[in-house]
């Protein structure tokens, strides 16, 4: 029989947890995403390390897709074998997230927002993480042609057959999010979160988004808090060969990376440098500045990056004078 991996038993003590909306669930603000880095192209054991690390520095929710990796579900398999071997017996101090929505295999049936796809894709999901439920099933995002109903309709039955705990949506727009937590709530089932995509250069959320979670009481979880990558020291001289950008299967692309976006983080890193944070801390700190953000989303291609990322909630305060600064820089 395998050792029990052992972790840090003050884990708990310095990382910050957030009330998930209304729920009975807490969240780390730090949340880890394994949306890059954990798939069949990348080397298994750096994986291993970053996920262990993080649980070590109390990170306790794990966010993953159907479609994650490259290749899809390679995420998800990996996650499965350090499931299977060594975090098993911590299930109970997890929260591990799955979603679907986006194409995952061939023919009508392979994404979208069906009932026959989400249910097949969640089975699916559950066999390659050796899990008997995921505590968090995302619909991934809306569908413009499957009835809303039928979309939460599969979101309550999956809950009420055990497959998932809690029911979540990411990439809808205000209106939608009403519609969706309405129809579950006519179910009886809660919307508990809400994952958007938020940072300092997407700040569509703001407009009417988060004061709509506010309102209802779910909690919001936002990815990219880093604008995958940009929002760091990573590109300050050129697109490395190995970034998001740099990479033929990164989502990143060359052309997001301008000298104008550029200038504005160089200009941000030196509001970072005034307060003694690099410019991703203060990112995921500006990020974590409103109540209604219960997490933020980060990923790791190496456990230096996540431990410099996690020092982010030894100064999560900015000042009013730093947000104007922050919001000049930003308009400009």
């Amino acid at each position: 029989m395998m050792d029990k991996v052992k972790f840090n038993a003050h884990r708990y003590e310095k990382m910050l947890y957030r009330r998930c909306g209304r729920s009975g669930i807490l969240l780390p603000v730090i949340s880890l995403g394994l949306w890059h880095n954990f798939g069949g192209v990348d080397d298994f054991q750096t994986a291993k390390k970053i996920i262990f690390r993080a649980f070590d520095l109390g990170i306790t929710h794990f966010d993953l897709a159907n479609n994650y990796g490259p290749p899809p579900g390679s995420a998800e398999a990996n996650f499965g074998k350090i499931i299977k071997n060594e975090l098993k017996s911590y299930r109970d101090e997890l929260i591990i997230s799955t979603k679907a929505g986006y194409l995952m295999w061939d023919g009508p049936y392979g994404e979208w927002g069906s009932k026959k796809y989400l249910v097949a894709s969640l089975d699916q999901s559950l066999k390659r993480m050796n899990l008997d439920y995921v505590d968090i099933f995302y619909h991934h995002r809306p569908d413009p042609q499957t009835p809303l109903e039928e979309t939460m309709g599969t979101l309550d039955l999956v809950i009420k057959q055990g497959k998932a705990l809690y029911a979540g949506i990411s990439n809808y727009d205000a209106e939608k999010t009403k519609e969706a937590f309405s129809i579950l709530k006519n179910y009886g089932t809660t919307l508990l979160i809400h994952q958007p995509k938020y940072n300092m250069l997407n700040r569509w959320v703001e407009l009417d988004l988060l004061s709509t979670l506010w309102d209802l009481g779910v909690g919001c979880i936002s990815f990219s808090p880093l604008a995958q990558g940009i929002l760091t020291t990573r590109y300050f001289n050129g697109i490395p060969k190995d970034s998001r950008a740099g990479k033929k299967h990164g989502f990143l692309k060359k052309e997001e990376v301008t000298e104008e976006v550029m200038n504005k983080v160089k200009r941000l890193a030196k509001i970072a440098e005034q307060r003694g944070q690099t410019i991703s801390q203060l990112a995921l700190a500006w990020n974590l500045r409103y109540k209604t953000v219960t997490s933020v989303l980060i990923g790791a291609s190496s456990v230096k990056q996540l431990e410099e990322n996690v020092k982010t909630i030894e100064n999560l305060e900015i000042s009013e004078h730093e947000l104007e600064q922050i919001d000049d820089i930003l308009k400009s």
